[in-house]
């Protein structure tokens, strides 16, 4: 799992200065176009986060988000918003459907980074317990 951010969103215009902003961070950045792949990068690269757009083709992030949530090793992911749904109400909604938290686009990086790195300090610690625990 390592610093491994996914990133799906189907407007790669849309991501450019923030996966620039988290590799000056020093965070690896994976990418997927659409929910189904993103539920297959999840799996194969054991991302710690997951930025998750709403609106995308061929599955959408709310299934994507739900689907990835069923497997097992994934049911405690950290799960981000990532959207440009601003409107009055869509952050209650998102969360309510089980994202972690909500982020709207265009980001703040100031507030983004913060975000970032709080749930990269909470899998630091998960991970490091789960290894004194184990010896």
């Amino acid at each position: 799992m390592e610093s491994k951010i996914l990133i799906v969103d189907d407007q790669p215009s849309n991501i450019k200065v923030i996966k620039q902003v988290l590799i000056m961070s020093g965070f690896e950045v994976i990418e997927a176009c659409d929910g189904l792949e993103g539920i297959e990068m999840t799996k194969k690269e054991r991302p710690f986060l997951v930025l998750m757009d709403i609106r995308m083709p061929v599955m959408d992030g709310i299934t994507a988000m739900k689907k990835i949530r069923e497997i097992d090793d994934f049911k405690t992911l950290p799960i981000l918003a990532f959207t440009a749904q601003a409107m009055k109400g869509d952050r209650e909604k998102l969360i309510l459907e089980g994202f972690d938290e909500y982020v709207a686009k265009p980001i703040s990086i100031k507030y983004f980074i913060n975000i970032v790195n709080k749930h990269y300090t909470a899998f630091t610690n998960r991970t490091s317990h789960n290894n004194q625990s184990t010896h």
